[in-house]
């Protein structure tokens, strides 16, 4: 309970300092810095190598989001994990008593450093357009905005994915393998496997979450996503989530 005349800093300082600290690190600083340049260096390479005729908006826009949702996450696993590896916990926890407002906080952070990467890969893709129109190639800016709301959930699931394994284990280095490895394993078996071929198309968030970004999502897609993102997102989400609430803070 804070004491009286002490107030209690607002879900929305909370959150403006967790933005802040995703740059604090070195590490943060330049996964944001490569996340930037790479989605620049993809639009560079389409101006350059690809047909003219396939220099469009979307075609700029929708590769710039694979490296960015893979990058993402391990940004959102560092911004949980740190707390741990460089020992920060103690005072965080001790600032904030309630880790849950600062879980929330960190998440409230993560997704808007997440919507904010979709407004980078849009603009830079308009520049791209901008480029491809005046050098004679395509530079179509035909645009849906499903397209737009899909690729929200797309960058949203892979962050809050990186999140709840970061919660899950509290370690950054393992953390970031079993991110990494764990799906594309599941993947890998689930293809060489006949008799996981059924539960891998439900499973395999490679699967699910494919037609998000090529705008053929239907019914029995949504629900192929929802399965896969419960397994991968919200189990690991919230058992993470009860273990940092338990977890000894040494």
């Amino acid at each position: 309970m804070p004491r009286p005349g002490v107030r209690r800093p607002s879900l929305p300082r909370l959150t403006a300092v967790e933005l802040r600290k995703l740059a604090d690190t070195r590490a943060g600083l330049w996964l944001l810095i490569i996340i930037g340049l790479t989605t620049a260096v993809i639009v560079t390479l389409q101006l350059i190598f690809a047909d003219a005729a396939d220099q469009t908006f979307v075609n700029f826009f929708v590769p710039s989001l694979l490296p960015v949702g893979v990058l993402l996450p391990v940004l959102g696993i560092l911004s949980i994990t740190s707390e741990w590896s460089q020992r920060t916990a103690l005072v965080t926890y001790a600032l904030v008593p309630r880790r849950e407002r600062v879980t929330a906080a960190k998440l409230a952070a993560l997704v808007l450093a997440t919507l904010a990467s979709l407004v980078i890969s849009l603009a830079v893709a308009a520049v791209g357009t901008l480029i491809a129109g005046a050098t004679g190639a395509a530079g179509r800016w035909e645009f849906d905005e499903t397209l737009l709301l899909n690729s929200v959930v797309f960058q949203l699931a892979n962050v809050l994915m990186g999140v709840g394994f970061g919660l899950l284990l509290l370690n950054t280095p393992l953390a970031i393998v079993t991110y990494l490895l764990l799906p594309t394993v599941w993947s890998i078996v689930g293809e060489l496997v006949p008799a996981l071929h059924g539960a891998a198309g439900w499973l395999d968030t490679g699967r699910t979450m494919e037609p998000l970004l090529t705008g053929s999502m239907a019914g029995d897609q949504w629900a192929r996503l929802g399965v896969s993102l419960l397994v991968w997102v919200v189990v690991p989400l919230a058992a993470g989530l009860v273990r940092t609430l338990r977890r000894e803070v040494a």
